[in-house]
């Protein structure tokens, strides 16, 4: 069997079509198929519908501003509620434990991780439209809070000198201190991180997360991975260092771990190696096992809980210097206003916060969403998660977005709806009340080793690398930039860098566009690139040219050194070769050493020119003093010429162009091509646009590209009408060559045939061109 269940084999027969039609041009069709005629509502008719109200209206506002209404009155009590508990209890264990451990991201006391694991599930109960997030810290957002924290907080401002009973003195952390202004620093930006996401969705421009694609956001969380791993290592090993902040802060970070390496507490590197290993065992039978196992085991919690009361019955505080939680604040803190006047330093950090925590939360739902059938409503959820943050700041919060583990756990328990939210908000809850002083004993390694534990599926990623390389070589340089930079500049500048690499790449790829020169498959309507396929046939005197991309000043070189390429010659040299050879002509013709008539160019000496071979005997010399008016003659500028001029040869007599691929045309572009037609009309070659889109017949007819010259008649519906067009044509047509007319005049007249109007169209041509190029410089 074949992928998709196919069956290999010969190709199956699955008919012919035949279809008889006109040969449509632009303008042809146009008058057969009238246009629908589209209304614009005025600016007054816009402002009455916005400003317009009725009940059922008011109350499809009120949905979509709060979901829940839309899914709650349709809650399925009895099939979904003993999921939802389930659910809600197993998610709420976990994120207890993701709340204490992910606070350590953020160099804040542990208690504000639980705060911050409750507050959030409120809000986008009623506000969120999807129905499986579980909401609260997610270790990279988390890890970018820390690194604002720790730059604006850093230890040195808080070293205090202390004497002991010796008089020696000492300089002290005032912890408290620095706890406390640290807490407010993420609160504060927390609060302005939901502003910004509240204002990006009052503004409905929840698009803005397209522009972070799966490659670069595969390539800032691989990086914001190994940056949690260090962050985190340090805490295993129970190693102090400096907190670096920055360009390779990363860097000078593990050289001070290694360098202190020897000051390793045994206890805690042993708790903290033990608990990744089964850790990650027991979530890879979780994983291994998952249709088979009703509910995921709960190994962090259960690991937490083991670890708690070894460390409390072994004291190995005491007895092995093990750093544990300690203290844990029991109940809430009142709501306390922002810092305002910080705002102005942690703005940049804020705004990559709230759109890096945005794109991860959407990403995932639309997972979900997918899989479950729903949908899901980008800008409510910018709505959403900035009300949420905004609530969750002035409970000294730090900002939330969804965690993969934990949104993975609400789902595969059977989490139907945000009801399980509530319930895993309440176990938390009870957590914060009342078992806050159970986990005191609690090693800090076992939470740090947790969190390393969660960034697997993270690291997994990188074996997305090689797959990406043989897909698509730019996405592959997208998620390695990304990752690179991430790491050596830091999460804000990285994922910035990034971001402008990859709409580097996408500039790239729009300027150096495919293209090439068709033919057609004999016996079809069809069209291939002639360098592509054997059986490919171009029609005679006929070169068609496909550029697939967008045609603007950027792109414009790219277009001309495309067609160069196609027909074999650049226009204009030929162009200005053929004048050369006139002027020559002319003198010869006016030292009496040329004559021309209708059988050629011929000498003084009455022999004729071999470069135009004659279509009849001259049987009456007479006939040479026929006044040169009335002989019309062809210039063969393909044959050799009588002077020593080398024009080059044009093989075609017309050029299409195949405009399927264009979505769009700037200024310089309609230029361009107003210079592209009337540079080839001047040597003969006429010039068809096949396949254009209205928009960009439009387009054209606003820049004026249009005249008694270029008319719509140069414009076909696809490139077969235009190559039947041109055959038939060139079946009724007989070719002559203007330029006779100035040949003649040249026998007639000594004087120098004025040649001004093409020297303005010259002019006028390297003018535009000139001023095209400054445009795109």
């Amino acid at each position: 069997m074949a992928a998709g269940g196919r069956q290999a084999g010969p190709r199956p027969d699955l008919g012919r079509y035949v279809v008889s039609r006109p040969i449509y041009s632009e303008a042809a069709f146009q008058e057969e198929n009238e246009k629908r005629a589209r209304l614009q509502p005025t600016l007054r008719e816009r402002v009455q519908g916005a400003c317009s109200c009725s009940r059922k209206k008011a109350f499809q506002i009120t949905k979509s501003f709060f979901p829940v209404l839309e899914w709650l009155p349709k809650y399925r009590v009895k099939e979904w509620l003993v999921s939802d508990i389930i659910s809600g209890v197993s998610t709420g264990l976990v994120a207890t434990l993701q709340g204490l451990a992910f606070a350590l991201l953020v160099a804040v006391p542990l208690g504000y991780g639980l705060y911050s694991a409750f507050f959030p599930l409120l809000t986008y109960f009623f506000l969120g439209t999807s129905r499986h997030l579980s909401v609260g810290p997610f270790p990279v957002v988390s890890l970018m809070v820390g690194s604002v924290v720790l730059s604006m907080a850093p230890d040195d401002k808080f070293y205090i000198r202390s004497s002991n009973a010796t008089g020696l003195n000492k300089t002290l952390i005032d912890t408290v201190s620095r706890d406390a202004q640290r807490v407010v620093i993420a609160s504060s930006l927390t609060f302005l991180v939901g502003i910004i996401q509240l204002v990006f969705g009052a503004l409905q421009i929840g698009f803005i997360v397209r522009y972070l694609a799966d490659p670069l956001v595969g390539g800032f969380t691989t990086a914001a991975a190994f940056q949690v791993f260090v962050s985190q290592l340090k805490i295993v090993l129970n190693v102090s260092t400096k907190n670096y902040n920055g360009i390779l802060s990363i860097i000078y970070t593990l050289i001070e771990i290694f360098q202190r390496i020897g000051t390793t507490n045994i206890a805690d590197l042993i708790a903290g190696l033990l608990t990744i290993f089964i850790c990650m065992v027991v979530k890879e039978i979780n994983d291994r096992f998952k249709h088979k196992i009703p509910v995921p085991i709960p190994i962090e919690v259960i690991v937490t809980i083991v670890a708690t009361g070894i460390s409390y019955a072994a004291d190995l505080e005491k007895k092995y210097n093990a750093g544990i939680v300690k203290t844990i604040p029991r109940g809430f803190l009142p709501p306390e206003p922002p810092a305002v006047s910080m705002f102005s330093e942690m703005i940049a950090a804020a705004f990559s916060i709230a759109v890096v925590a945005y794109a991860i939360a959407v990403s995932v739902a639309k997972v979900y969403a997918t899989k479950h059938d729903y949908p899901i409503d980008g800008n409510q959820e910018f709505i959403a998660y900035g009300i949420s943050n905004v609530f969750a700041g002035a409970f000294s919060c730090f900002v939330a977005t969804t965690a993969l583990s934990r949104t993975a756990v609400q789902e595969s328990t059977g989490g139907k709806t945000q009801v399980a939210s509530m319930i895993s908000a309440g176990i938390v809850l009870i957590a914060i009340v009342a078992l806050g002083k159970l986990l005191e004993p609690l090693q800090k390694s076992v939470l740090a080793a947790v969190v390393i534990a969660n960034l697997k599926g993270m690291f997994m990623q990188v074996f997305d690398v090689p797959r990406l390389w043989r897909q698509n070589k730019a996405d592959a340089l997208i998620w390695i930039f990304t990752c690179v930079a991430s790491i050596i500049l830091g999460l804000d500048l990285g994922l910035l860098a990034g971001l402008v690499f990859g709409l580097l790449t996408v500039v790239v790829r729009v300027q150096f566009p495919s293209w090439g020169g068709l033919g057609n498959i004999p016996g079809t309507d069809l069209y291939k690139k002639v360098k592509n396929y054997k059986t490919v046939v171009e029609p005679e005197g006929v070169k068609i040219l496909r550029f697939s991309s967008p045609i603007f000043y950027a792109n414009i070189d790219g277009l001309k050194s495309s067609l160069k390429s196609t027909v074999g010659f650049d226009a204009i040299r030929v162009h200005n070769k053929r004048l050369k050879a006139l002027r020559m002509i002319q003198k010869l013709i006016k030292k009496g050493k040329l004559k021309a008539t209708k059988n050629g160019i011929i000498s003084d000496s009455g022999t004729t020119n071999e470069a135009f071979e004659s279509d009849e005997d001259l049987d009456d010399p007479e006939d040479l003093k026929i006044p040169t008016k009335e002989v019309e003659i062809q210039v063969d500028w393909n044959s050799e010429l009588p002077v020593k001029v080398n024009v080059p040869r044009v093989p075609i007599h017309s050029l299409i162009f195949d405009f399927g691929g264009v979505s769009f045309l700037d200024v310089v572009a309609v230029r361009t091509m107003r210079m592209i037609v009337k540079e080839f009309e001047r040597i003969d070659v006429t010039v068809y646009i096949a396949s254009c889109q209205d928009n960009i017949i439009t387009k054209l007819e606003q820049c004026g590209f249009f005249d008694d010259n270029i008319r719509k008649d140069m414009f076909f519906l696809t490139v077969h009408d235009a190559v039947l067009y041109i055959q038939h044509e060139m079946m009724h047509r007989d070719i002559q060559d203007p330029i006779f007319e100035k040949i003649s005049l040249m026998q007639e007249s000594k004087e120098p045939i004025d040649f001004s109007e093409t020297g303005k169209l010259d002019d006028e041509l390297d003018a535009q061109e000139e001023a095209m190029r400054r445009l795109a410089s």
